[in-house]
C-alpha cells in the first residue's frame, strides 16, 4: 500500500495525536515515516512601521525556529523508533506551510501524507483557509486527515 508516509507537525497537541496514529499506520502497512517541519518566514509587516529587522536578529530567529523544528521532529523520531518504523526528518523554509508539505512529498518521495486537522471554526476556514485544506487541494498523493 504505502511505502513512505509524510507526517508534518507544528508541535500542537493535535499534531502529537496525529503522529502517534500516523506511525501506527506506517507500522501496520510496513511503511517508513518522514517527519516534516516548516520554518515559516515572517512577513515584514510583523516588524513594525517599515523598520528593517537586524540581520543578527534574523539569524537568531532562524536558529530558534530550527531548534524548535528539531524538537518537534524528535517526537516523531521517538514514536517511530518505539514502533520499529524507519524514520527520516526534513526541515525547510517554504513560502507557506502547505507548499512546504507538497514539496517535501516530492523531495522525499512520499506516497501519502498523514496530517492533523487543526479544527478552525468554519468562519476562519472561510476567511483564511487551512493548511490541511490546501494540502488536500494540491497534493498529488493521498492525504489522510486525522481529527
Amino acid at each position: 500500500m504505502f511505502k513512505n508516509i509524510l507526517i508534518p507537525t507544528d508541535g500542537s497537541a493535535v499534531s502529537s495525536k496525529a503522529i502517534k496514529a500516523g506511525v501506527k499506520l506506517a507500522q501496520a502497512v510496513g511503511a517508513k515515516v518522514t517527519g516534516y517541519y516548516a520554518i515559516l518566514i515572517l512577513p515584514p509587516s510583523v516588524f513594525g512601521d517599515g523598520d528593517l529587522i537586524d540581520k543578527g536578529m534574523l539569524n537568531t530567529l532562524d536558529r530558534l525556529a530550527r531548534t524548535t523544528g528539531e524538537k518537534y521532529l524528535d517526537e516523531i523520531s521517538r514514536e517511530a523508533a518505539a514502533a520499529g518504523v524507519p524514520y527520516s526528518g526534513l526541515i525547510t523554509k517554504p513560502a507557506s506551510a502547505y507548499e512546504g508539505i507538497i514539496e517535501a512529498t516530492k523531495k522525499k518521495k512520499c506516497d501519502a501524507v498523514f496530517i492533523a486537522s487543526r479544527g478552525r471554526s468554519q468562519f476562519k476556514k472561510l476567511l483564511l483557509g487551512s493548511v490541511t485544506q490546501k494540502v488536500l487541494s494540491h497534493a498529488a498523493v493521498p492525504v489522510i486527515v486525522y481529527r
